[in-house]
Formats: structure tokens, C-alpha cells, sequence
């Protein structure tokens, strides 16, 4: 698998986003799989706030995440919060290269990743491209920041091997690999979080399944059937 990053100039808010794509991609090889990071899909969506100077920023905040999520708790440290069927931390709700301002997810991240698809597959003569968008994540008892996918378009997310043998011929019974979130860690890793301005990238030969419809929810799993479930459950008696 090849993944190459683009660096970009800084994409504005409002500005048109296929467009933006049609001049940083001049060739597209079939196959591929375009990563896009969210703040440019939110960015274009101008799913951007400004921050009101009358109430208080933490006031302001709060509020701005208890509005963005779906189940959000207060704890002393920040908001955990579940949004889109994903846990996260304080609903998405961002500050970093943002101007000042604040910048939330994007809207129909599914949708929006379809749409681009089907520009790039028209535009390029395309039949197989896939398009991924990312954000990053803390995971519990993990240090750092990983990439995670919000929405994709043109693949299968997960590559289900349950039925399938593993070497010594043992049936696997729960084995089930989350393609779309690996991608985009893997894509986020060289795109980076800081100031590189490389808010795009290819990846060719990725070991996915191309497919022209997905199923959005393929990667969601209702909180009460959590493997950890009982864990967090243990940790709060004690």
C-alpha cells in the first residue's frame, strides 16, 4: 500500500471543494482511495462558529458541544460526548488551525464523500475510486491522537472474514478488520496534525473492496453490546 500527501495552500471557508480537488488531483490512477481530512469538508460547508464575546468562552463552549452532541458527559477534565454513533471528546467540536474560531464536524459525511466520488469518477473516467473522509480521536487508555474515518464512499468499510480459515485451517469466528478507520489512521499519520498543511493524499493499492453503494452504519455497534462494556461497568462500582 502507497500513500502520498499533498501539501496544499490553506483552504478557505465557503470555498468550493471539488473544485479544490480538481486542481490539486490532475491524475487519478483507478484504484485509488482520495483522503480528505474533515476541517476542509467543514470548511467548505462553512460549518464554522465564531465566537460570541458577550458570554463567557467556557459558557460558549459548552454549550456549542451539548448542541453538537447526541449524549454528552461533563467529567472534570472535558465533555465525553457520542455523536454520529462515535464516542469522542467534546462532540468533534475543534479550535486548532482554525483562525480563532471554532470548526465542528461536517454534515452528511457519507453523502458528501459520494458526491465527491462521482466528480472525481467523472471527471478523471474513473471505475473504481474511493473517497475517505478523516478526523482524530483519543482512544481510552491510549496516548496520542489517531485517525479515524467519518464518512468514505466507493468501498466497503470493513472486511469480514468470519467462515474463512486461518492458517491451521480453524474457522474464524468473530474476525471482522475495520478497513475505513485503518486507512485513516494510516492517512492521518503522514498527513499530520500540526501546521504541514497537507490536508489531502492518494492511498494506491490499498486491500479493500471496491464497491459503488456502503452501508453508513457498517462500523457502528450499539453501546450495550460493547466487548468493554462490563469493564467500565466494574471500574464505576469500584
Amino acid at each position: 500500500m502507497n500513500i502520498k500527501v499533498l501539501k496544499t495552500k490553506i483552504f478557505k471557508e465557503g470555498e468550493d471543494l471539488i473544485s479544490f480537488l480538481f486542481s490539486c488531483f490532475k491524475k487519478i490512477p483507478e484504484n485509488s482511495i482520495i483522503v480528505i481530512t474533515s476541517k476542509v469538508v467543514s470548511l467548505s460547508q462553512k460549518r464554522i462558529v465564531a465566537i460570541d464575546p458577550k458570554i463567557s468562552y467556557k459558557e460558549f463552549r459548552d454549550n456549542l458541544i451539548r448542541d453538537e452532541s447526541d449524549l454528552a458527559v461533563r467529567t472534570a477534565s472535558s465533555w465525553l460526548t457520542i455523536k454520529d454513533g462515535m464516542a469522542m471528546s467534546s462532540a468533534g467540536v475543534d479550535e486548532s488551525n482554525a483562525n480563532g474560531k471554532i470548526i465542528l464536524l461536517p454534515k452528511n459525511s457519507f453523502k458528501t464523500a459520494e458526491k465527491i466520488r462521482q466528480a472525481l469518477k467523472k471527471k478523471h473516467k474513473l471505475k473504481n475510486i474511493g473517497v475517505l473522509i478523516t478526523d482524530s480521536r483519543r482512544f481510552p487508555l491510549r496516548r496520542g491522537i489517531f485517525g479515524v474515518a467519518v464518512g468514505y464512499a466507493g468501498f466497503k468499510g470493513i472486511i469480514d472474514y468470519r467462515g474463512a480459515p486461518d492458517i491451521f485451517g480453524r474457522l474464524l469466528k468473530f474476525a471482522e478488520a475495520n478497513a475505513a478507520d485503518s486507512l485513516a489512521s494510516a492517512a492521518v499519520l503522514c498527513m499530520g496534525e500540526g501546521s504541514e498543511r497537507k490536508p489531502l493524499a492518494i492511498i494506491q493499492k490499498a486491500p479493500v473492496v471496491f464497491a459503488d453503494t456502503v452501508n453508513k452504519k457498517e462500523l457502528i455497534i450499539n453501546w450495550k453490546e460493547d466487548l468493554y462494556l462490563p469493564l467500565w461497568r466494574s471500574i464505576l462500582k469500584k
